[in-house]
Protein backbone atom coordinates (compact mmCIF):
# COMPACT_ATOMS: atom_id res chain seq x y z
CA UNK A 1 0.00 0.00 0.00
CA UNK A 2 1.54 3.34 -0.95
CA UNK A 3 1.13 5.80 1.98
CA UNK A 4 0.33 9.52 -0.22
CA UNK A 5 -1.33 11.72 2.44
CA UNK A 6 -2.48 12.06 6.21
CA UNK A 7 -4.95 9.72 6.48
CA UNK A 8 -3.37 7.26 4.60
CA UNK A 9 -0.28 7.52 7.17
CA UNK A 10 -3.15 7.40 10.16
CA UNK A 11 -4.38 4.22 8.85
CA UNK A 12 -1.41 2.78 8.76
CA UNK A 13 0.18 3.71 11.60
CA UNK A 14 -3.35 2.59 13.41
CA UNK A 15 -2.92 -0.84 11.57
CA UNK A 16 0.96 -0.91 13.35
CA UNK A 17 -0.16 0.16 16.67
CA UNK A 18 -2.79 -2.33 16.61
CA UNK A 19 -0.78 -5.47 15.37
CA UNK A 20 1.57 -4.45 18.26
CA UNK A 21 -1.32 -3.96 21.09
CA UNK A 22 -2.82 -7.79 19.93
CA UNK A 23 0.69 -9.10 20.18
CA UNK A 24 1.73 -7.38 23.43
CA UNK A 25 -1.47 -9.46 24.99
CA UNK A 26 0.62 -13.01 25.16
CA UNK A 27 3.64 -11.16 25.78
CA UNK A 28 2.01 -9.94 28.92
CA UNK A 29 0.89 -13.62 30.06
CA UNK A 30 4.47 -14.89 28.98
CA UNK A 31 6.07 -11.95 31.40
CA UNK A 32 3.60 -13.09 33.97
CA UNK A 33 4.37 -16.51 34.00
CA UNK A 34 8.37 -16.25 33.51
CA UNK A 35 8.30 -13.84 36.47
CA UNK A 36 8.94 -15.11 40.47
CA UNK A 37 8.28 -11.65 42.19
CA UNK A 38 3.78 -11.66 42.79
CA UNK A 39 3.60 -8.27 42.54
CA UNK A 40 5.76 -7.63 39.42
CA UNK A 41 3.75 -10.37 38.05
CA UNK A 42 1.04 -8.91 39.12
CA UNK A 43 1.36 -5.71 36.93
CA UNK A 44 2.12 -7.58 34.23
CA UNK A 45 -1.19 -9.07 34.08
CA UNK A 46 -3.07 -5.98 35.19
CA UNK A 47 -1.24 -4.21 32.25
CA UNK A 48 -2.93 -6.87 29.93
CA UNK A 49 -6.44 -6.05 31.44
CA UNK A 50 -5.69 -2.45 30.20
CA UNK A 51 -4.11 -3.43 26.66
CA UNK A 52 -7.41 -5.59 26.21
CA UNK A 53 -9.19 -1.97 26.31
CA UNK A 54 -6.58 -0.12 24.06
CA UNK A 55 -7.62 -2.85 21.27
CA UNK A 56 -11.08 -2.26 21.95
CA UNK A 57 -10.64 1.34 21.82
CA UNK A 58 -9.27 1.17 19.02
CA UNK A 59 -11.14 -1.02 17.26
CA UNK A 60 -13.59 1.83 17.80
CA UNK A 61 -11.41 4.29 16.09
CA UNK A 62 -11.27 2.12 12.89
CA UNK A 63 -14.86 2.02 12.97
CA UNK A 64 -14.76 5.87 13.39
CA UNK A 65 -12.53 6.21 10.12
CA UNK A 66 -14.74 3.70 8.11
CA UNK A 67 -11.74 0.73 7.85
CA UNK A 68 -11.84 -2.94 9.15
CA UNK A 69 -9.50 -3.42 11.40
CA UNK A 70 -6.32 -5.06 10.07
CA UNK A 71 -2.32 -5.44 11.16
CA UNK A 72 0.30 -4.49 9.64
CA UNK A 73 3.07 -6.12 11.08
CA UNK A 74 5.31 -3.85 13.54
CA UNK A 75 8.63 -4.50 13.22
CA UNK A 76 9.34 -2.13 16.64
CA UNK A 77 7.27 -4.46 18.47
CA UNK A 78 8.89 -7.58 16.70
CA UNK A 79 12.50 -6.75 17.52
CA UNK A 80 11.52 -6.32 21.10
CA UNK A 81 9.91 -9.36 21.55
CA UNK A 82 12.65 -11.43 19.67
CA UNK A 83 15.36 -9.69 21.95
CA UNK A 84 12.97 -10.49 24.82
CA UNK A 85 12.98 -14.44 23.42
CA UNK A 86 16.71 -14.76 23.03
CA UNK A 87 17.63 -13.48 26.34
CA UNK A 88 15.24 -16.05 27.90
CA UNK A 89 16.98 -18.44 25.69
CA UNK A 90 20.24 -17.81 27.26
CA UNK A 91 18.66 -19.21 30.86
CA UNK A 92 19.61 -16.32 33.36
CA UNK A 93 18.95 -16.65 36.71
CA UNK A 94 15.45 -16.04 37.86
CA UNK A 95 16.36 -12.62 39.74
CA UNK A 96 17.70 -11.43 36.39
CA UNK A 97 15.10 -12.79 34.55
CA UNK A 98 12.53 -10.89 36.68
CA UNK A 99 14.80 -7.57 36.53
CA UNK A 100 15.00 -8.12 32.15
CA UNK A 101 11.53 -8.80 31.88
CA UNK A 102 10.78 -5.16 34.05
CA UNK A 103 13.27 -3.41 31.75
CA UNK A 104 11.81 -4.90 28.31
CA UNK A 105 8.17 -3.84 29.26
CA UNK A 106 9.77 -0.80 29.93
CA UNK A 107 10.97 -0.47 26.77
CA UNK A 108 7.64 -1.46 24.81
CA UNK A 109 5.97 1.24 26.99
CA UNK A 110 8.32 3.99 25.86
CA UNK A 111 7.56 2.46 22.18
CA UNK A 112 3.46 2.55 22.77
CA UNK A 113 4.03 6.03 24.15
CA UNK A 114 5.64 7.46 21.44
CA UNK A 115 3.41 5.63 18.83
CA UNK A 116 0.17 6.71 20.96
CA UNK A 117 1.67 10.52 20.91
CA UNK A 118 2.05 10.56 17.36
CA UNK A 119 -1.42 8.91 16.09
CA UNK A 120 -2.96 11.39 19.14
CA UNK A 121 -1.35 14.66 17.13
CA UNK A 122 -2.35 13.18 13.78
CA UNK A 123 -5.90 12.84 14.70
CA UNK A 124 -6.22 15.76 16.02
CA UNK A 125 -4.45 17.49 12.56
CA UNK A 126 -7.14 15.15 10.77
CA UNK A 127 -9.94 16.54 13.02
CA UNK A 128 -10.48 13.33 14.28
CA UNK A 129 -11.56 14.81 17.93
CA UNK A 130 -13.15 11.18 18.79
CA UNK A 131 -10.53 9.06 17.93
CA UNK A 132 -8.08 11.44 19.38
CA UNK A 133 -9.66 11.25 22.57
CA UNK A 134 -9.70 7.50 22.34
CA UNK A 135 -5.98 7.41 21.47
CA UNK A 136 -5.34 9.95 24.46
CA UNK A 137 -6.75 7.47 26.73
CA UNK A 138 -4.46 4.58 25.28
CA UNK A 139 -1.53 7.08 25.86
CA UNK A 140 -2.47 8.50 29.65
CA UNK A 141 -2.41 4.16 30.31
CA UNK A 142 0.65 3.80 28.74
CA UNK A 143 2.00 6.29 30.31
CA UNK A 144 0.52 5.05 33.94
CA UNK A 145 2.00 1.90 33.17
CA UNK A 146 5.53 3.18 32.45
CA UNK A 147 5.52 5.13 35.80
CA UNK A 148 4.36 1.20 37.79
CA UNK A 149 6.95 0.00 36.30
CA UNK A 150 9.59 2.31 36.91
CA UNK A 151 8.75 2.01 40.33
CA UNK A 152 8.89 -1.81 40.37
CA UNK A 153 12.31 -0.73 38.43
CA UNK A 154 13.32 1.34 41.32
CA UNK A 155 12.03 -0.79 44.33
CA UNK A 156 13.59 -3.79 42.92
CA UNK A 157 16.13 -5.34 45.05
CA UNK A 158 19.43 -4.96 43.31
CA UNK A 159 21.35 -7.03 46.05
CA UNK A 160 19.69 -10.37 44.75
CA UNK A 161 20.80 -10.53 41.16
CA UNK A 162 24.44 -9.00 42.62
CA UNK A 163 24.27 -12.11 45.17
CA UNK A 164 23.42 -14.47 42.33
CA UNK A 165 26.17 -13.08 40.18
CA UNK A 166 29.09 -13.97 43.13
CA UNK A 167 27.44 -17.46 43.32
Amino acid sequence: MTVSNLRELFVHDLEDIYYAETELLDALDELAEQTDDDQIADAFREHREETEGHIDRLEQVFEMVGVEPETEECEGIEGLLEEHEDFVEEDPAQEVLDLHNLVAAQKTEHYEIAAYGNMALLADRLGMDEAGDLLHENLEEEQAALEKLSSHVDDFDYGRVMESAAD
